[in-house]
């Protein structure tokens, strides 16, 4: 692990002096590669160093219990060694999970679709408490959240809602909310106190940019409509409301929350361009033998990843069997638990199999 760290340590300095060159900014794809490489090798650095700091305390310890006469002075180098082993291990556990080779979209910020699946007005209404659970978890972490289309339900939530999340790493903690989600509840326009079972569907794309993502335009039809959604003054007078179809795939997206029709323009082209970014994902894994199933799923009850269950205050993820009994809790955004867990699920995955 030495070796590979001296290793790293070598690149990071050469990043480092490739970014101070002159020409570094003649070709920004290259120099955003470079920065988003400086970055991840930062990380490993800054434990690297602590490794490095433990392993001199230890040999230094070492050797005041092999040379030392005076027994407190040998007491005392061995209390610390007490201290330092178990620090060596941690330091050494990270570093090897820094070590595995990461989602290169991990960094990315995210487009998520909510959308409203089996169960009618009750599944709208779970959506809608969907969103509030992401919204609360983006205040949590610093993540900005900002709404770029949605459809209501008639009795309240959404039958679609279409946000866009930005922060560090979001892509890499809310990639596995992608799939259906299942409650299990009294519906409040439920009489007879029955328990019903609805769904969600949930997609999380990385927000893909112009140099992931080439479109012309001269493949995208513009359409202009008033907006019919929140808005202030602007909704039902002006044709600020945006509608673009990508003529080659027949993929469609809009955007209707901003008063400006540039505004619009350009957060529908981000949908249009990440969705686009995300078939050719599914195309490169599919050609490189990954077994990608979709993220949308049916919407159907029996095509689920998560289930929240109200009687019984319970959170259970399906994929990795796990499970929590504070549902109040979950909802109000504190889905760390699933996000750790999912994540360790994923690196266990990739240093089994050694996928890079």
């Amino acid at each position: 692990m030495l070796d590979k760290l001296e290793a790293i340590q070598r690149r990071y300095e050469d990043v480092s002096e490739e970014l101070t060159q002159p020409d570094a900014m003649s070709d920004m794809k290259r120099f955003k590669s470079l920065n988003k490489e400086y970055k991840d090798l930062g990380k490993i650095m800054v434990e690297y160093k602590a490794y490095q700091n433990v392993l001199a305390n230890i040999a230094s310890s070492k050797q005041v219990i092999s040379t030392e006469k005076d027994e407190d002075f040998r007491q005392m180098a061995k209390d610390e060694l007490e201290e330092l082993y178990p620090e060596e291990e941690r330091l050494e556990a990270v570093i090897k999970e820094l070590l595995i080779p990461k989602d290169p979209n991990d960094s990315k910020d995210v487009i998520m679709e909510i959308r409203a699946g089996a169960g009618g007005d009750e599944a709208a209404i779970f959506a809608g408490d969907l969103q509030r659970m992401y919204m609360r978890y983006a205040e949590k972490h610093n993540l900005k959240m900002d709404l770029i289309d949605a459809t209501e339900g008639t009795s309240g939530g959404y039958k679609e809602i279409i946000l866009a999340l930005k922060g560090e790493d979001v892509y890499g903690k809310l990639k596995f909310e992608s799939g259906v989600h299942r409650v299990q509840r009294v519906p409040a326009t439920e009489t007879q106190g029955r328990i019903h079972t609805s769904v969600a569907s949930i997609v999380v794309m990385p927000e893909a940019e112009e140099l992931d993502v080439q479109i012309d335009m001269n493949d995208v039809r513009k359409d202009l409509f008033m907006s019919s959604g929140p808005g202030g003054q602007s909704v039902n007078t002006t044709y600020s409301a945006v509608r673009l179809t990508h003529l080659p795939t027949g993929l469609v997206a809009q955007c209707q929350d901003q008063k400006s029709q540039l505004k619009n323009f350009d957060k529908a082209l981000g949908v249009l361009r990440s969705r686009i970014y995300e078939i050719e994902l599914a195309k490169k894994n599919e050609a490189e033998g990954a077994q990608r199933k979709s993220m949308i799923g049916s919407g159907d009850r029996s095509d689920k990843i998560r289930t929240y269950n109200y009687p019984q205050g319970r959170v259970t993820d399906h994929r990795i069997g796990f499970t929590v009994h504070n549902l109040a809790n979950v909802m109000d955004g504190n889905i760390d638990d699933f996000v750790e867990q999912l994540r360790l699920a994923e690196s266990a995955a990739r240093l089994q199999e050694g996928v890079g």
